[in-house]
């Protein structure tokens, strides 16, 4: 086959690409950095299989043994991933240092986090993924007025790898922190709605930077970092009100191996899923980018307001003034993006590429929300005897699983495109987010670890 006809048969994302000679869609053969990477990965492994083999069964050890084979083929995948994870890694070994006094690695005093300078204000969990927390609002800013300039637009892009790194690097901390607190305390921090909080904006970052890498395009970053944004208000509000961020033992039915590989593989769903419904708003905005009429706008903007004004109800007992403010901020944001449809919508990549992400974006969260209900059902069976059992959690689940997966037959098979693609998916985000949070606020039953 020719190169001319190759070439033709390209998307035009890529043809452009190719052509001139951006080469971040191909992988590649791996080459002797990744060997070093899956070394010195498996070199760690080896370590914690020394180390701390008498504290893991069977179970534990085959996923840690995964876990090397998985991070060295995704790294290989994308290996700016390999750079992030080698940083949090050794910044979270410097601070389980110092939370030791120069002792060892096997030992530590939670109360030098009020002392140690690099602890108090940088390193432990707490300092680290406030830090996340910062940087994910600052890099929202900069990508909008990246909108404008490109300058801005690249700090955006800092400012989010930054973000990446402190969170990463608080989870790998606040893990340590646990089984510093004593030995039945200390678990993976994936077991309540601060822990994955945190986990899903880490999620949703690290799957949008990928795409904007491939893609080559900054302009989609202001509008998932609104979604981000929005988790790290929760999360604040959540920690200040709640004391969520204090770490507490884990409930009996949590105490599983099966919640390593069911709860990450769930929130790469709910990371994605959110991605592509944000891709979904910037299409609708490049369609209508040089419409002049309101008129067609109105779903979109009724939709971002209803988004914006879900959280009012976290409140009990009345109205919220913060989620009150939130609502009104939210609501003006989703406005004056819309107002500036025109320069915002010259900016955006073709309405191809925008709907070729939206469909990777669900591809990719249908996939492992697959996984992860199969796994749920799993643990289900291997707690409660039974595999599925109608719990409104597990309701919802499947509501979420069958919206994506009509959304995928719809495309695959009636050729769905366009904005009833984009509205389906920015409509998504409303199931979703209804299965993540509103079953813990409205409905009790067996998944009540993460009650508001």
């Amino acid at each position: 086959m020719s190169e001319s006809t190759i070439k033709s048969n390209m998307p035009i994302w890529q043809e452009s690409m190719t052509a001139s000679g951006d080469s971040r869609g191909s992988r590649g053969r791996p080459d002797w950095t990744d060997i070093g990477f899956f070394l010195l990965l498996a070199a760690g492994a080896a370590y914690v299989l020394t180390a701390y083999s008498s504290s893991m069964d069977y179970y534990e050890k085959l996923i840690l043994c995964g876990a090397v084979a998985g991070f060295s083929w995704m790294a290989w995948l994308w290996r700016p991933l390999r750079a992030i994870m080698i940083a949090s890694g050794l910044t979270a070994l410097f601070a389980i240092w110092l939370y030791s006094d120069g002792g060892g690695l096997g030992q530590g005093d939670l109360s030098r986090a009020e002392s140690v300078f690099f602890l108090k204000y940088l390193f432990s969990s707490q300092s680290a993924i406030l830090w996340m927390c910062s940087l994910f609002v600052l890099a929202m800013i900069c990508y909008w007025i990246g909108i404008f300039s490109a300058t801005a637009a690249w700090v955006g892009t800092v400012l989010t790898w930054g973000a990446v790194y402190a969170g990463v690097t608080g989870l790998l901390v606040r893990w340590r922190e646990g089984h510093l607190l004593g030995p039945d305390i200390g678990h993976v921090p994936v077991s309540n709605l601060y822990e994955v909080f945190v986990l899903f904006a880490l999620i949703t970052a690290l799957f949008y930077l990928y795409y904007e890498r491939r893609y080559a395009t900054r302009a989609l970053g202001g509008f998932v970092l609104l979604v981000i944004s929005s988790a790290v208000v929760f999360l604040l509000w959540y920690s200040f009100t709640r004391d969520a961020f204090q770490i507490q033992p884990l409930v009996p039915a949590l105490k599983s191996w099966w919640m390593k590989l069911h709860v990450p593989a769930n929130f790469i769903g709910y990371g994605t899923f959110s991605l592509a419904a944000m891709v979904g708003f910037a299409y609708l905005i490049k369609e209508h980018g040089q419409t002049r009429s309101w008129g067609k706008l109105v779903p979109v903007f009724v939709l971002g307001a209803i988004l914006c004004a879900e959280p009012m109800v976290f409140s009990s007992g009345g109205l919220s003034a913060t989620w009150m403010l939130y609502f009104g901020i939210g609501a003006l944001i989703v406005g004056g993006i819309l107002a500036l449809r025109g320069p915002i919508s010259s900016k955006l990549p073709s309405l191809e590429i925008l709907d070729d992400i939206m469909y990777r974006a669900i591809s990719v969260g249908f996939a492992f929300f697959t996984v992860a209900t199969i796994l749920g059902a799993l643990w289900a069976a291997d707690a409660w005897g039974t595999y599925w059992q109608w719990d409104p959690k597990e309701t919802w689940a499947l509501i979420v699983w069958l919206n994506y997966a009509a959304w995928l037959h719809m495309r695959l098979m009636k050729g769905l495109r366009g904005s009833m693609a984009a509205y389906w998916a920015l409509g998504g985000l409303l199931i979703t987010s209804f299965a993540f949070l509103g079953v813990n606020m409205f409905l009790s039953g067996l998944h009540s670890y993460g009650e508001l």
